[in-house]
């Protein structure tokens, strides 16, 4: 017995595949028609393969729950998700002015303060960011550039339109699986893909090594991807990247400061090293400059970068523009900057150290997502629809002893994308992270990674949270 849609419901959500009529939207005519001429069986079999697919490449991530890490694969969904050219313009030019600002925003943070002393971002927001780091104070980094890969959240709402959710400037992950997602999609759908015309992505680790060695001032500059080691979470992301580009995967055993360079250590000596991929946090990578108690840094390698001697990607300092209060601000750091309004809005925002915001939090909390300033990954958040009496009553004391660290917004009715469940097709709340890449220009990756809440019901599309991915296909 072939697949089906007709039983599919989009349940009063936006439906970025069926129209609330039941008519498909544009770009998901061939992918219907593929499945549809599918048995149950077969998508059966090619979801298994998916996942066997999966385990024998070693994609798995690790979450640490109760003190234990467990090793999972990410759950791929193979209903791709599609976005039109139209649709993709438009992003792709929102996100080039947003990272444009940010970085100007960045820079001025740690240099003039222009924005501090005008009053337009308050200076003590900045001053009692955990991500504001002092010895960056006066830092200029090679290029002027600050965020060289940033992965952001959105989503779409009840109208379809797109959203920025959040910024992720510091060590953004997760383009392994947009790669491999769309390696997958090659496998179990290679007609449809040629049919459907989609920009390819496979590039990203040409175009990711071209943008690190732009940042060297000298011809065929040494790159390295630096890691905290087999125990992260991200690891396996952390060696394909550098394998894909050919680059060696080091960790602080591998590094040393000497002569006033960094150096690798090899079988041959010790070899100078141009530019550094960091996949560490900023207070990790220095325990002379930053955390003295930081076993995966490199002791002295903030002053041969403040000497321009080599170069880091992401600049340290960067996850200033990462704090969720900061993004409130963003639309306004946009005018400042570039005189411009912002061409991908925000999600509306409560700030908690605002009075007024602060009592309409307390307030409403049972209604809003409460996030705290520098959690990531799902953590220190609050859906107060799900949440509660007590657990809501735990938040706005949290609020009440530091409003300075939280925000809310309106709980979103995210979009949804027909998923694969037990042989038949649901639909499951969906975000965008896509890649930009700052080197001699911005660029935006044709793509990104769709985190599926493959949870019923589920808003929280983080993968240590229980979430999964699909393939992303922008059409030309």
């Amino acid at each position: 017995m072939n697949f089906s849609f007709s039983n599919y419901q989009s349940e009063n959500f936006f439906d970025e595949m069926f129209t609330p009529e039941g008519e498909i939207r544009p770009g998901y005519e061939h992918l219907k028609n593929k499945f549809e001429n599918l048995t149950h069986e077969d998508l059966t079999n090619r979801q298994l393969a998916t996942e066997r697919a999966l385990l024998s490449m070693g994609i798995t991530f690790n979450v640490y729950s109760e003190g234990e890490g467990t090793e999972r694969i990410m759950p791929i969904d193979i209903i791709p998700r599609v976005l039109s050219n139209a649709e993709w313009e438009w992003l792709e030019k929102g996100l080039k002015q947003r990272i444009k600002a940010l970085n100007m925003f960045i820079d001025d943070v740690y240099n003039d303060q222009n924005i501090l002393n005008d009053g337009v971002v308050p200076r003590e927001l900045i001053e009692s960011s955990k991500c504001f780091l002092r010895p960056c104070i006066g830092l200029k980094p090679p290029k002027g550039i600050w965020c060289h890969i940033t992965g952001t959240d959105l989503i779409k709402g009840e109208d379809g339109t797109f959203m920025v959710l959040e910024d992720n400037l510091r060590c953004p992950s997760g383009v392994s699986y947009m790669l491999e997602n769309r390696e997958l999609s090659k496998q179990i759908f290679p007609d449809v893909l040629a049919r459907t015309g989609v920009r390819p992505v496979s590039d990203y680790p040409t175009r990711l090594l071209q943008m690190l060695q732009h940042l060297a001032d000298r011809p065929n500059p040494t790159v390295a991807v630096l890691t905290p080691g087999i125990y992260n979470s991200a690891y396996f992301e952390h060696s394909y990247l550098a394998q894909q580009m050919g680059v060696e995967l080091v960790d602080a055993r591998d590094l040393v400061v000497s002569d006033g360079y960094v150096k690798m250590r090899t079988t041959n000596g010790l070899q100078i090293v141009d530019v550094i991929y960091r996949r560490i946090d900023d207070t990790f990578m220095d325990p002379d400059a930053f955390n003295p108690d930081s076993l995966i840094g490199i002791p002295g390698i903030f002053e041969v970068y403040k000497k321009g001697r080599v170069a880091l990607a992401n600049a340290p300092g960067t996850g200033v523009a990462d704090d969720k209060v900061v993004y409130a601000y963003v639309p306004r750091i946009i005018k400042y900057y570039l005189g411009e309004e912002a061409i991908i809005p925000n999600v509306k925002t409560y700030i908690c150290g605002e009075e007024e915001d602060f009592n309409y939090v307390l307030e409403n909390i049972s209604q809003l997502v409460v996030k705290e300033a520098n959690e990531a990954g799902g953590y220190g958040m609050l859906i107060g629809p799900k949440a509660t009496e007590e657990e809501h009553e735990q938040f706005r004391e949290k609020i009440r002893n530091n409003p300075r660290n939280y925000i809310a917004q309106p709980t979103i009715s995210l979009s949804r994308v027909p998923c694969m469940v037990d042989g038949h097709a649901e639909g499951r709340h969906v975000d965008l992270r896509p890649y930009i890449l700052y080197g001699d220009d911005i660029s935006v990756i044709p793509g990104g990674l769709t985190r599926v809440a493959l949870r019923k019901g589920s808003l929280v599309v983080n993968s240590s949270q229980g979430g999964g991915g699909k393939d992303t296909w922008v059409l030309y």
